[in-house]
């Protein structure tokens, strides 16, 4: 048996990560640039989010997991004995993956026959989870990690993601669209709805209103799994919005005639300082024994 090790993009919770038998690397952030605290450990989701909606100066940075963080991680299992599967955010969002490429160099000198399979899931948070679960779900299962890393590759080109912003503020403040934009934004009410393709965040439309958004993400997933329902994992995730997350999760359910498996995502600090709270979104990704 493998050891799996993920990023803390997945946003997993703390029972899953238990529950799951994965070990979460988490992400820094800083409020400074000069003081850096990991996610889940130095500060809570809660505490980051609290501070970012209240303190509208803050301009928050992230930066991902050190190689040393991934070499310290998975330095004990494979002393054991055990081979290492690692999961990372999209390579094209963040550094992390990069960071498993250094950390695979170092070990493989150290530990030269054990395998240290390295996997893009091309996604984050929501998506990302999604694929993690799948892949946890494989190892439970007995498969090899060369097995586990064929089919991981169909489940990553199955998996979607939608998600919707209640603003457009943190977006401005993380450089990602001007004030200008931002500001007209937020007059005509628009809600943006994005997807992650090829692992990066694209728009596809742009409405007047949250409601409005989400009744076409609705749509949308509808019109995409109606006939897959048997083949697919769901899964909602949010930014400080539980009501609007469960409210989002029972409608979608009752338009699918059928439930969502996965518990809703609390989703954490490498989306959350771009998306903002207020945030929904949704992910499927096809079971790991139905890809083709």
């Amino acid at each position: 048996m493998f050891q799996i090790i993920s990023d803390a993009s997945c946003d997993f919770s703390a029972e899953e990560i238990e529950k799951s038998d994965v070990k979460v690397i988490p992400f820094y952030v800083s409020f400074d640039q000069q003081n850096y605290m990991r996610e889940g450990i130095e500060i809570t989701k809660e505490a980051y989010f609290e501070r970012l909606t209240t303190e509208k100066t803050l301009f928050p940075k992230t930066s991902q997991p050190t190689p040393q963080d991934y070499v310290d991680a998975a330095t004990p299992y494979l002393e054991e004995g055990k081979d290492i599967f690692i999961l990372t955010i999209s390579s094209k969002l963040s550094g992390s993956h990069a960071s498993t490429v250094i950390a695979k160099d170092m070990l493989s000198e150290d530990y030269p026959d054990r395998k240290i399979e390295l996997m893009d899931s091309r996604n984050v948070s929501v998506g990302h989870g999604l694929i993690l679960r799948e892949i946890v779900k494989m190892r439970d299962a007995g498969f090899t990690l060369e097995q586990t890393v064929e089919t991981t590759k169909k489940v990553i080109s199955s998996t979607h993601v939608y998600f919707t912003l209640s603003t457009l503020e943190y977006l401005k403040r993380g450089g990602r669209i001007g004030p200008t934009t931002a500001l007209v934004g937020g007059i005509l009410g628009l809600s943006p709805i994005l997807q992650v393709e090829n692992g990066e965040v694209s728009q596809l439309d742009n409405v007047r209103g949250r409601k409005r958004a989400l009744e076409l993400i609705e749509g949308a997933i509808v019109d995409a799994l109606k006939d897959e329902l048997d083949n697919i994992n769901m899964s909602v995730g949010h930014i400080v919005c539980p009501e609007d997350a469960v409210a989002f999760k029972a409608s979608t359910e009752a338009a699918l005639g059928t439930q969502i498996p996965n518990p809703i995502t609390d989703i954490g600090v490498t989306v959350g300082s771009h998306a903002g709270p207020g945030a929904i979104a949704f992910a499927y990704c096809k079971k790991y024994d139905k890809v083709d």
